[in-house]
Formats: C-alpha cells, structure tokens, sequence
C-alpha cells in the first residue's frame, strides 16, 4: 500500500489492498475484449491499474486526485498508462469517450457511483463493458430484475441495454479506509440489440417517471404521458414491469403523441 498517497473522504475514496481481488476485477472482460481500449475510473494508488496494463494493451485512467495524479505519473505512465487529470462528471472528459468499442471498469467512489452509471448509459453506443466494484447495495439494484425488492431506475435503465450479473462481494477489511458496508463487483456486456425502438431520451423520461412515484398506479405516476385508462400497464406500477414491459410502454407512448 503506497503511503505517500491518503484517501480523501471527500472525495468518496477506499483504495482496495487486495491485490488478488483488483486481479480478478481486471480480468473481467479479458477473455472477449482483450484488444479493446479500457477506461479506468478513479485509479487511486494503481492497484487495479497494475492488472489492467498487464492485461489490456490499451489502457487510460482517469484521476480526480492531484496527489493520486503525482504517484501515477511516476509509477505506471512509463509502463504504458495513459492518465487523464480531471472528473468524470464534468463535461470536459467527454472526449474520453471517442472509442467505438469500449470498456469502462473501476473501483467507483460510492458518492458519485450512480452518477457514474448514468455517464455510461449516456454513451452506450461506445461502451461495450462496464464493470467494477460498487457499494453491495448499490451493485445489487444494478442488475436487480422485476420483482425484486431493489428493482428501481437504474436497474431498468442499465438492464435495457446490458447483460448484467452480479460478480461476487468484497468485505470492508481489503479496502484503506475499510467502509462502513460491504462491496459488490457487477459485470455488464452490451446487448446486440442495445439500440431501442423508441427514444432513448423519452425511455429514461418514463422510466424516471414511473419510479418516482413508485407506490402509484401507471396510470397516475405517468399522467403528463396522458397513459390510458385502458392501457395493459395502466393499473400496474412501475416495480411490476420488466425492462421489456417499459420499452413497450415507450414506443406506445411515442407513437400516441
């Protein structure tokens, strides 16, 4: 563990120990997308990034941390790591996305990981693999399915456009500082028919929509839709629908207008 480099609470950061852990996460997507360039989010002290370089030919990572910064330009630059100053969420990283194909992999600050999420969906069409270490309750709702208690926005979203499956848990202990919840590695591979037949931008909307209001009927929660008493969904609520079920809802909603 270098010492020179102290996670920053506010910058959400738990540098991972275990070397054997950031190795399996490294290897996540090496079987099928070996020659794909990686984005690394939030490298820290590099422990994941050692793994990645040994394994992927095309490797940049992007760090918030100035001190982070330092360390890495030291010790992984002349291995062949491109890094990036800056944050993921500010619009002056969008060049990072240029790629076609893509994979997106990390240990992702927990304050900003659902952010993160979203950044991703909004460039699906380069990312191909996304995967990493999230907070466990956070990773469980990712690639949560109808019917469970998890199930919500984020599941429906990414799932649209993902195969996700939940890779294994991580206890606090491996992490500097440990936190206060276990952690959970998620993996998702972009479907081939990751393009909808209806609008992305009205899919998050209705999505978004119907699970802000999740205790309500359909028919109400998504009343600015003007849904039909008469429609299949219409005294459904959102957590009852499959990703299948609100892609349908979409188009149907879209082609109602």
């Amino acid at each position: 563990m270098n010492h020179f480099v102290k996670p920053k609470k506010h910058l959400g950061q738990h540098f991972l120990k275990d070397e054997s852990i950031a190795e399996k996460v490294a290897l996540l997507y090496k079987d099928d997308y070996k020659d794909v360039p990686v984005l690394e989010i939030g490298p820290g002290t590099g422990v994941l990034t050692q793994f990645l370089l040994a394994n992927y030919s095309n490797v940049t990572a992007l760090e918030i941390d100035s001190e982070s910064v330092v360390y890495l330009k030291e010790h992984f630059v002349p291995k062949g790591l491109k890094l990036e100053e800056g944050d993921i969420l500010n619009k002056n990283t969008e060049y990072l996305f240029g790629e076609k194909d893509m994979i997106v992999i990390g240990n992702y600050p927990y304050n900003i990981s659902s952010q993160i999420v979203f950044k991703v969906l909004e460039h699906v069409e380069s990312v191909i693999g996304f995967g990493g270490m999230f907070q466990k309750e956070v990773a469980e709702r990712l690639v949560a399915g109808k019917g469970s208690k998890t199930y919500g926005i984020l599941s429906v979203l990414l799932n649209a456009f993902y195969t996700t499956s939940y890779q294994f848990t991580i206890e606090p202990h491996v992490f500097n500082p440990p936190p206060k919840v276990k952690s959970g590695v998620i993996k998702c591979v972009r479907k081939e028919g990751f393009v909808l037949p209806c609008s992305k931008t009205l899919f998050f909307d209705v999505v978004k929509t119907g699970f802000n209001q999740r205790r309500k009927t359909l028919r109400n929660a998504l009343h600015k839709f003007n849904l039909k008493d008469t429609h299949e969904f219409a005294k459904l609520r959102a957590e009852q629908l499959s990703v299948e079920d609100f892609i349908s809802l979409t188009s149907y909603i879209e082609n109602n207008r």
